[in-house]
């Protein structure tokens, strides 16, 4: 009976680490089997030819090589410091090295294959080593997760010797050389089925304490890096509120310019998301070299015009007083526009092939921000100048509705709010809403008492701590509200005591409309900077503040409120009565100077009149 050759591999070996090898299929081409000599089995009897003794010799030589593998692989499992799912098994390993040489020396002769007789004859050798040949034996890390292609068995063949009277059994080899047929009446022992499908516990051990260990030590390592980040978040925001509320007490300047420098950052922060880089690098490498000029150049001349219009505004009784700045007061927005066009002239002039597309969104992105931060910073410093109570308060409700909505989404959050901002609930928004109301009332009541915080400014060079007098705003005068008859006496039953009038300002209402938008319409700001981040697939603006990411991240919802405050104000609150300021306007813009001076003796033949003297 001629042998017979199959495609197959160890089973205690993977695809990867076989394919390795380098060693041939064992596939014989047609040529081969028909050349090579085949023993021609007789037809009345089952025996084939004798193995010769370079066959015996040979299997022996290969069972030791394989119990050797077989004998290392345990010390190299316990050996290893990676996770047997992902390494080939020590067998396999110890394969690899020797497979080749088994196959350059198995392939010089074919082996015969042996007959029964000769298997009653004469025992097999007590050193071969067992192995299962009717199924698959697991693999020697021991991993059930990994998926093993599903191979047929391979042949056994049963060799002889006359030392010992017990057949054994062993597997193929990785090589080119043909194989005895098996027999197939012959099983391996029990106990040895048991080691090679079962492998120690101990070599499990060791590496499932290392995972736990490494878990562990990931565990703390992130626990610590969390402390230190919340360490960290908070002394930077001691270190901000200590910082606003000096600059607070400090004056109306103080709080301009930390306005200014706020939204500096942040329209740096903004505008570097959008940057001009080409993908051609044949020509014209690198960097728009307009782009940061153009973006500043544009900043600039932006809050030249609007902070131009605050101070014309505001201090008319000093701008209208000086001839200089009389020049300037006239002509501000003429040179305004002017400024503006000369950037415009320069854009188009710096437009280059390769960069246009890019140079019009970033044109386009530049005005955008202006509009959204520059023009929203320029209300906010107009709020400062009509009363800091105007900004304080404000401000105050915002940061008090996150705080309130960090809580409270934190104690009885369960319900998502909105997909851009996950850890935004419906519980928390809701309860922050309340919160914010109560808070801003009795807030605002409070800081409504100083009439620094209350008047308008007159002079930019006050603080907090000198005196200020004014005419304050009548929605801060207190007014007493006379309860009605029937809910007067249900309050004396339910009291004991008689109320007839209930104490309250205007303005009271007004910061209730303000805290109401704070909270149900102001975060929409920060949920707005959420997609933006989103967008750009970053996860803060920047790191201007340690802890708490840019400026932008923490400005998003004051912008808004800032805008919305200064609305309200000027359509509700604002009183429209003459001022020196607006009639000096008048006198000057409008009179030719022999008007002005006519005027001047009208009104001090006037004031003499009234008995004043006027050393004019």
């Amino acid at each position: 009976m001629s042998s017979r050759v199959n495609d197959t591999r160890p089973s205690w070996a993977s695809r990867t680490t076989f394919e390795g090898l380098g060693v041939e299929s064992g596939e014989e081409s047609e040529e081969e089997v028909l050349g090579s000599p085949s023993p021609a089995p007789d037809s009345g009897s089952e025996s084939a030819t004798k193995p010769s003794k370079s066959a015996i010799k040979k299997a022996k030589e290969q069972a030791r090589l394989q119990r050797k593998v077989a004998a290392r692989a345990a010390s190299k499992a316990r050996a290893t410091s990676q996770s047997p799912a992902l390494l080939p098994s020590p067998d396999a390993r110890e394969s690899s090295e020797e497979a080749p040489e088994i196959a350059s020396r198995s392939a010089a002769e074919p082996i015969a294959a042996p007959t029964r007789n000769a298997v009653a004859a004469r025992p097999v050798p007590e050193h071969l080593p067992e192995l299962v040949a009717d199924k698959p034996a697991k693999p020697a890390n021991g991993d059930a997760g990994t998926v093993h292609e599903e191979v047929s068995p391979p042949e056994e063949t049963v060799f002889v010797s006359s030392d010992k009277a017990e057949p054994s059994t062993v597997s193929e080899p990785p090589s080119g050389s043909p194989a005895p047929v098996p027999d197939p009446n012959l099983s391996p022992p029990a106990a040895e089925t048991k080691r090679r499908e079962e492998p120690p516990a101990s070599e499990s051990k060791p590496a499932n304490g290392n995972a736990s260990q490494q878990q562990e030590n990931t565990q703390d390592g992130e626990k610590a890096k969390k402390r230190q980040s919340i360490l960290t978040r908070t002394l930077w925001t001691f270190i901000m509120i200590g910082g606003f509320l000096t600059l607070l007490l400090m004056g109306h300047a103080y709080m301009i310019l930390l306005v200014m420098l706020c939204q500096t950052l942040v329209y740096r922060e903004v505008t570097s998301l959008f940057s001009l880089k080409r993908k051609d690098s044949d020509e014209g490498r690198g960097r728009d070299p307009w782009s940061k000029t153009l973006n500043w150049y544009f900043f600039v001349i932006t809050n030249y015009f609007l902070y131009g219009e605050s101070i014309i505004y505001y201090f008319k009784h000093v701008v209208f007083a000086d001839a200089q700045f009389t020049m300037f007061a006239t002509n501000h927005r003429m040179i305004s526009f002017s400024l503006y066009t000369l950037g415009f002239v320069g854009f188009v002039m710096s437009l280059k092939r390769g960069y246009l597309k890019q140079q019009f969104g970033l044109f386009c992105w530049v005005h955008m921000t202006l509009m959204m931060i520059v023009v929203s910073s320029h209300f906010i410093v107009d709020n400062i100048l009509e009363g800091m109570i105007w900004f304080w308060v404000p401000a105050s409700l915002v940061i008090c509705n996150d705080v309130f909505a960090y809580i409270w989404g934190m104690t009885l959050g369960r319900t998502p709010l909105i997909k851009l901002s996950p850890k935004k609930t419906v519980e928390g928004f809701v309860g922050a809403f309340f919160s914010t109301v109560v808070f801003g009332v009795v807030w605002a009541t409070y800081f409504m008492r100083f009439n620094y915080m209350i008047c308008p400014v007159h002079d930019l060079g006050v603080s907090a701590f000198e005196t200020i007098r004014c005419d304050p705003n009548p929605v801060f005068v207190w007014r007493e509200w006379v309860i009605p008859t029937p809910a007067r006496a249900l309050l004396s039953t339910a009291t004991g005591h008689e109320f007839a009038t209930i104490a309250y300002a205007p303005y009271q209402f007004h910061v209730f409309v303000l805290a109401c938008f704070a909270s149900l319409v102001a975060p929409f700001g920060g949920f707005f900077a959420s997609g933006f981040k989103r967008a750009f697939n970053i996860k803060d603006f920047g790191h201007s503040i340690p802890g708490h990411g840019g400026m932008t991240d923490r400005m998003d919802c004051q912008f808004l409120m800032g805008v919305f405050t200064y609305v309200y104000y000027s359509s509700l609150i604002r009183q429209h009565h003459v001022s020196i300021g607006s009639i000096l306007q008048m006198i000057v813009s409008g009179l030719t100077p022999e008007q002005q001076l006519e005027l001047m003796a009208d009104l001090k033949r006037y004031l003499e009149g009234q008995g004043i003297a006027v050393n004019i």
